[in-house]
């Protein structure tokens, strides 16, 4: 009978420290898991900047897209207007040189011994007979960009 009772005791004894011990846990678990304090708090608020942050990168990354189209489109006109410059800077090298020009314009224009001057051109006949100047020497294949 002795030992029965001192089994029952020591069995009484564990099972009212396992008792402290769960109240103990339950209470520190639910000081953890507190939503203003605790680390649930901390888990609740990580979460939502993760999805602010995601929001952002995807809004970050639709705003780098279309950057990158416009600066393509932007790379495009300027490479266009290079283009531009530099058969407008090539076509300066095959202008006339300034006393050449001043003579052409001092001198008379001889009429041609085809056109008849004593009847009225029509404008076909008279854009025939004005001169357009060659801005461009048809010696050059190819245009190289002036230095």
């Amino acid at each position: 009978m002795n030992m029965d009772l001192i089994a029952d005791t020591l069995m009484a004894a564990g099972a009212l420290g396992a008792a402290i011990y769960c109240i103990v846990l339950s209470r520190r678990l639910k000081r953890f898991n507190n939503l203003q304090n605790g680390m649930g708090g901390a888990v609740a608020v990580l979460s939502a900047q993760v999805d602010d942050m995601t929001k952002t990168l995807i809004k970050a990354q639709s705003a780098a897209g279309k950057s990158a189209e416009q600066l393509g489109d932007l790379t495009q006109r300027a490479e266009a207007a290079s283009r531009k410059l530099e058969l407008m800077m090539a076509s300066l090298h095959d202008l006339p040189e300034e006393n050449a020009t001043a003579q052409d314009a001092v001198a008379p224009r001889q009429p041609d011994s085809e056109v008849d001057t004593d009847k009225p051109q029509t404008s076909s006949e008279a854009d025939l007979s004005v001169q357009v100047p060659v801005f461009l020497s048809h010696r050059h294949k190819h245009l190289e960009a002036a230095e």
